[in-house]
């Protein structure tokens, strides 16, 4: 794959920088900022200072004025660092610029997590969203490879407008054919990503046909959905304390109180300013949430951001389509968090609340009967009396229902099942006084 820049074989030292234009949201820039750091660790790259940078106006050139862009650039260099890095979006031309001005690599949030991504993606899926992203994102920075041409014909033999020229020339010849590579690499992309979304969909229909229900787990990065997933499933998915610690959509089965079986899926996590592009990118994925029949939504009820990360991924999900989904709320980490009377608040926020610890399996118990519950109006316990000789209905419900228990009494088979909604009508007469 094509490079934007040469870039550090490793960046070692890193001076974050957030530009406000409004005084009043410092502490949101401030939370930000904080973010912009955790993520960059999660990349390995050592932090030397968070800088917020106010200005009055939004420039075209730095974002900031020309005296505050000096100031970053001495302070970059004062902590001798090879990167600046930018909460704010910035556009290819202001990339260029700042790196002109700091003759130091800059990148900004999006590189980052596009870096993070790139490093997580373990699926086929996965990887090629990533790539798409990266590409995309690549494309329109791709003049920057060839400024050195620039500066190398203005310096070259016999000196003069000519030989600038030239490797002006020659610069501008390469970019087109870059580009032109690059725009057939995405679309390459693109369609194989359109084929191993074909073979994910063929695989959910197969499953919409057993009409088996599905929930999706979603929330902020590092909320715990793996590790509830984990201890619902009693399955190993990685879950670390970390962001984007896991990409690829996982789903398991489990069995709920009733004895009815649940598809549990969990998702990508969100994080504010998630670039578009990636929300697009992962679309793929996240479309399990819209399709699910109810969404299970963590939040790290220790953070005290709770609440923002909570907007934060329903307004993501709102862009997908899945606003107005059945959702329960589960409030994990509880075993870290010292004032209960937070807890208290939050519950009283949202809806149909369970508070869990996911790492100790508190409250685990209260989430699967909540599990069920929210399943009510799809599936039913039933128990049948069916005539011996009625075997073809037998078969129906072990072959399309979950069947509990069988008896016999007399001329008659008593079966108790957990009987979906599709096949309940036909079974009506034959429910067990």
């Amino acid at each position: 794959m094509f490079e934007v820049r040469e870039k550090p074989n490793m960046v070692e030292r890193a001076l974050l920088v957030r530009l406000t234009f409004n005084r009043r949201d410092q502490d949101e820039d401030i939370s930000l900022l904080q973010e912009l750091e955790e993520l960059v660790d999660t990349l390995g790259i050592g932090v030397v200072e968070l800088q917020l940078g106010h200005s009055r106006a939004m420039h075209r050139k730095y974002l900031c004025g020309t005296g505050k862009a000096a100031e970053i650039v001495a302070l970059a260099h004062a902590h001798e660092c090879d990167c600046i890095v930018f909460d704010n979006q910035l556009a290819p031309s202001q990339q260029r610029e700042w790196e002109e001005l700091a003759q130091i690599c800059v990148i900004d949030r999006e590189e980052v997590i596009l870096d993070i991504f790139a490093q997580r993606a373990q699926t086929k899926e996965a990887r090629l969203q990533v790539e798409l992203a990266r590409m995309q994102y690549a494309l329109p920075r791709m003049a920057r490879m060839w400024g050195h041409l620039d500066r190398e014909g203005g310096g070259g033999a016999g000196g003069g407008a000519g030989g600038g020229g030239a490797a002006r020339g020659m610069g501008e010849q390469q970019i087109e054919v870059d580009r032109r590579l690059a725009r057939k690499r995405i679309d390459r992309t693109k369609r194989e990503l359109e084929a191993v979304r074909t073979q994910r969909a063929t695989r959910r229909k197969d499953r919409e046909k057993n009409d088996t229900p599905h929930a999706a787990i979603v929330g902020y990065t590092n909320a715990g959905k793996s590790t509830l997933l984990n201890t619902l499933s009693g399955s190993d998915i990685m879950a670390k304390d970390m962001l984007f610690a896991t990409l690829d959509t996982t789903t398991r089965s489990i069995e709920l109180p009733d004895g009815q079986t649940l598809l549990l899926t969990d998702t990508v996590g969100f994080v504010r300013n998630l670039p578009h592009r990636l929300v697009e990118a992962f679309k793929a994925t996240l479309e399990e949430a819209v399709l699910a029949d109810f969404l299970i939504h963590v939040l790290d009820s220790n953070d005290p951001r709770a609440i923002e990360f909570f907007e934060t991924t329903m307004g993501v999900l709102n862009e997908l389509g899945a606003e107005g989904k059945p959702m329960v709320t589960v409030l994990n980490k509880i075993d870290a968090v010292e004032d209960t009377s937070i807890l208290a608040s939050l519950s009283d926020r949202f809806p149909n609340t369970i508070c869990v610890s996911a790492r100790d399996g508190i409250g685990v118990d209260e989430l699967l009967h909540k599990c069920a519950e929210m399943l009510g109006d799809r599936v039913r316990r039933r128990t049948y009396r069916i005539p011996q000789s009625r075997g073809d209905l037998s078969s129906l419900l072990h072959t399309e229902a979950k069947v509990i228990s069988t008896e016999y009494e007399g001329n008659d088979v008593l079966v108790t099942a957990i009987v979906p909604s599709i096949i309940s009508g036909r079974l009506e007469q034959f429910i067990a006084e």
